[in-house]
């Protein structure tokens, strides 16, 4: 694990701000576990926020806390950050800046695409997609295996989902990126103001000509579900539709991304892990919800004090930000033994990635299922994986834990079965 040395962290101030640094973004478990041990409700004078990094304060934040987080374009013109107006109009409409009841409204809805049933019927066409991108890997072994899988998978089948052209995918996938890169960062550049307005720009033209379309010619998917639901006699507004379809789609490709990155740069990294995965691919469903626990693709996330709380000997006032750091949650060694360690054997694995209760994820199940396809795919054809020698940089996103590019070189498998490929991949 490169990064910097626990002598660094300690004598930096105590901010999630030294996120910033990339060599803290590249390793922030150092100060994760500095804060938790040191401070473990601090509040940062930075973001103005408090933050929470035990296991059982981060599940009560997400649990009892606010969602409602996003600025009002009000609100921002009085800081002088009119511009920002668009992007904090179609925040406030996505759910997960919203509390129940109009955050269960919209739930309900969106997770109809999303259930473990309607999940199921994709497993073989997942399987058919992972298998024509693995079998378009350059013939000499060296592979960026982001762009070559963990980018393209997660974009088609949201194309998919949503009931849009799959040929868009790319362009689905920029836009994600984009918008991704403004939820989960504290500071925003102009270059970034700019590239996530037109992109937002962008994705509304797009997903209202596919409303348009829909209604020429119906066709299944997240367009349609949304457009023509009812909710006690009344319908979403266009707003609304084109706010939570942007919400899905970025959900939907980011997180995905990650998890399949993050655990083969885990497994990389942890030879004896990857060996003992490769001969029994029964392991593989503990194996992805140990790399979701060891490498959160979600790091943290920001909710509203909803009344005065005492929490960790701290008086939390009413309307202060409270940022839930899931990352170290997941690695409280209170609540997993050993937690710096990876173990894709791990059975007591409750962790915070998908978040908890109201908001937790709705994606999960087909998440877990593209990254179960994925690594019984690679493992099938390529026993051996090496990492690549460039550095690696990870994205310059403190919320949404990803590498810029995973270059790894793989040897195709021969005619000999190994014991592991003939183990069926428990669900």
């Amino acid at each position: 694990m490169t990064g910097p040395t626990p002598s660094v962290i300690q004598t930096k101030p105590l901010s999630l701000c030294q996120l910033l640094d990339p060599e803290v973004l590249a390793d922030p478990y150092p100060l994760f576990h500095r804060l938790r041990r040191e401070d473990p409700v601090h509040w940062d004078p930075y973001l103005h926020s408090w933050i929470v990094t035990r296991y059982v304060d981060v599940v009560r934040v997400l649990h009892d806390f606010s969602a409602h987080t996003a600025p009002s374009p009000q609100e921002l013109t009085a800081k002088g950050l009119s511009e920002l107006n668009p992007i904090a109009q179609i925040m406030l409409k996505q759910m997960l800046f919203l509390d129940p009841p109009a955050h269960t409204r919209v739930r309900s809805l969106a997770a109809q695409a999303f259930t473990p049933q309607r999940v199921e019927v994709l497993r073989e066409h997942i399987r058919d997609v992972v298998n024509t991108l693995l079998h378009a890997f350059d013939p000499d072994g060296k592979i960026d295996l982001i762009k070559a899988v963990a980018e393209p998978l997660p974009s088609i089948v949201s194309a998919e989902m949503l009931g849009v052209p799959v040929e868009d995918h790319p362009q689905l996938k920029l836009w994600s990126q984009d918008f991704g890169e403004m939820l989960g960062n504290y500071q925003h550049s102009a270059d970034r103001v700019r590239r996530v307005l037109k992109s937002l720009g962008e994705m509304t033209s797009y997903f209202q000509r596919a409303m348009r379309e829909q209604r020429l010619h119906p066709r299944e998917g997240l367009v349609s579900s949304l457009m023509n639901a009812r909710i006690d006699g009344e319908r979403l507004t266009e707003e609304e539709v084109i706010a939570n379809l942007i919400l899905t789609m970025v959900g939907g490709q980011e997180t995905t991304t990650n998890l399949i990155a993050n655990g083969v740069l885990s497994l990389l990294r942890n030879p004896n892990q990857l060996a003992m995965l490769r001969a029994d691919f029964s392991l593989i469903p503990s194996a992805v919800e140990e790399f979701l626990r060891y490498e959160s693709p979600s790091q943290h996330t920001s909710r509203l004090a909803p009344e005065d709380v005492e929490m960790g000997g701290k008086s939390i006032r009413k309307g202060q930000a409270v940022i839930a750091v899931m990352a170290a949650g997941n690695r409280d060694p209170e609540r997993f033994v050993d937690p710096d360690r990876l173990d894709i054997t791990r059975t007591d694995n409750r962790h915070l990635a998908f978040g908890w209760a109201a908001h937790f994820c709705f994606g999960a199940s087909l998440a877990r299922l593209e990254a179960h396809t994925v690594f019984r795919s690679l493992l099938e054809r390529f026993p051996v994986w090496t990492l690549g020698p460039k550095p690696l940089v990870w994205r310059a996103n403190l919320g949404l834990r990803g590498l810029a590019a995973l270059p790894i070189e793989v040897e195709k498998r021969n005619s000999a079965v190994p014991q592991g490929s003939t183990s069926e991949c428990r669900r």
